[in-house]
C-alpha cells in the first residue's frame, strides 16, 4: 500500500505515476495521470480517446490488451523484474486537422518483495503540432541579436511574443563601422506570423548601406512570394554612425515614432511611408538623418508596446513609454524599467508580442 504522505507527495508532481501490483492490478493514479488518460467530468482529454478498452472491466481482461503499452510494459516489469520503457502514440482528430501525440512511460519494479511497482510518464505529452511550434521556437529564438554591443554602440532589447511564435522580429548588425537595427512587426499571429518575420530577417539586405534602399528591395522580395493583401509588414530600421554622430533612418509603415533621448528631452521621429506589401505600386522609402550627442538614447519600439492594455481596456501609450525612458540611464535600464512597467499595467497578460530595442549612443 502507499502511505497518504506519499500520496500527497505523488499527487503534486507534474508526471504521471501510478502504482500497480505483481497481478497488474492499478492501485494508484496522481492526479497528472488521471488527467492525461481518463475522463474527467464526461470530457475526454485528448489521451484518452486512444484508450479504447473498456474501463468498467478489469485490466487484462480485453481482446485489445495485448495491444495497450500499459499492460504490456506492466506485465513484462512483473515477469522480468527489471525496468521497461514503452511510448505511447495516439492520433487525435481535431476540429482542422489530425494530430499525433506521443508520450515515453518508464515502469520500476519494486524496491522490496511484496511491494507497488511503479509506472511513471515522466517526459511531456508533446503532440505533433507541439513539436512543430518547439521548433519553431528554437528557431526564432537563434534569429535574435546575440550579443550587447555593435560597433561601439551598446545596446539592450527584449523580445516577448504573446503567443508560442511571434510577429515581431528584432535586428542588430555592422556594417562599415556603423551600428544598424532594424525591427519588424508582421500581420497576424502565431507560426504563419512566425514564418513571415523569418523572411523579413532572411530578406532584409545587410549588404545595402542605404536604408531606403533596403526597404524598397525588402517591398520587391515580400510582392515575389504573392501574399494576400492582408499580409504586410511594418518596420523600422537605423544606422547610427559613431564618428560623425549622425543617425540614419527609415520607416515602412510602422506607427510608432523613434525615440531620441537627448539633455533636451525626448524628439519623436516619424517619417509617413508604407507597409511593405502588395497594396502599392513602387512605393517610395526614403533614408533620413538627425544629429545625436554622447549621452544619448536610441529606442526602438513595437505597437505591442503602446496598444498594451490594461484589465480596463485602457492602453500603455506612447506618453507611459516616454516617461520610463526620462527615468532611465542607460539602454539596459530601459529595457529592464519598461518590462516591469509593462507587466505591472497589463497584469501580466500581453495580447500582441512586445519588442523593444535601445542603444546607447
Amino acid at each position: 500500500m502507499i502511505g497518504n504522505a506519499y500520496k500527497r507527495i505523488l499527487e503534486r508532481l507534474p508526471e504521471g505515476v501510478f502504482a500497480f501490483d505483481e497481478k497488474l492490478r492499478i492501485k494508484f493514479m496522481n492526479a497528472a495521470f488521471r488527467r492525461s488518460f481518463f475522463v474527467q467530468k464526461n470530457k475526454p482529454t485528448a489521451l484518452n480517446v486512444a484508450l479504447s478498452c473498456d474501463k468498467s472491466s478489469v485490466c487484462g481482461a480485453n481482446d485489445v490488451c495485448a495491444f495497450c503499452v500499459f499492460y504490456r510494459g506492466m506485465k513484462k516489469t512483473v515477469e522480468t523484474g527489471k525496468e521497461q520503457t514503452e511510448v505511447f502514440h495516439t492520433t487525435v482528430q481535431g476540429a482542422d486537422r489530425a494530430d499525433t501525440i506521443s508520450t515515453r512511460i518508464r515502469f520500476f519494479p519494486p524496491a522490496k518483495k511484496g511491494g507497488l511497482y511503479i509506472g511513471v510518464t515522466n517526459e511531456e505529452f508533446h503532440s505533433e503540432r507541439e513539436r512543430e511550434l518547439l521548433s519553431a521556437q528554437k528557431m526564432q529564438q537563434r534569429l535574435l541579436p546575440a550579443g550587447k554591443q555593435v560597433a561601439g554602440v551598446p545596446y539592450a532589447f527584449t523580445y516577448v511574443p504573446c503567443l508560442e511564435v511571434g510577429g515581431d522580429m528584432p535586428d542588430v548588425y555592422e556594417l562599415d563601422g556603423e551600428a544598424y537595427g532594424v525591427l519588424a512587426d508582421v500581420s497576424g499571429k502565431g507560426v504563419s506570423a512566425g514564418i513571415l518575420s523569418a523572411f523579413v530577417k532572411a530578406g532584409f539586405d545587410r549588404s545595402e548601406k542605404d536604408l531606403g534602399v533596403a526597404l524598397s528591395k525588402l517591398n520587391a522580395k515580400f510582392n515575389e512570394i504573392e501574399q494576400d493583401e492582408r499580409s504586410y509588414i511594418t518596420l523600422t530600421a537605423v544606422r547610427i554612425d559613431k564618428k560623425t554622430g549622425v543617425l540614419r533612418y527609415a520607416f515602412a509603415g510602422h506607427n510608432v515614432p523613434i525615440l531620441l533621448k537627448n539633455r533636451y528631452g525626448i524628439n519623436e521621429m516619424e517619417s509617413p511611408a508604407p507597409p511593405i506589401s502588395n497594396w502599392f505600386e513602387n512605393p517610395t522609402y526614403e533614408e533620413r538623418e538627425f544629429p545625436f550627442e554622447n549621452g544619448d538614447m536610441l529606442v526602438l519600439l513595437t505597437d505591442g508596446v503602446t496598444e498594451c492594455k490594461n484589465p480596463l481596456g485602457e492602453q500603455f501609450g506612447i506618453e507611459r513609454a516616454e516617461s520610463v525612458l526620462l527615468q532611465s540611464h542607460s539602454a539596459e535600464d530601459f529595457v529592464a524599467k519598461l518590462k516591469t512597467a509593462l507587466t505591472v499595467f497589463s497584469g501580466g497578460t500581453f495580447s500582441d508580442d512586445v519588442t523593444v530595442i535601445a542603444f546607447d549612443l
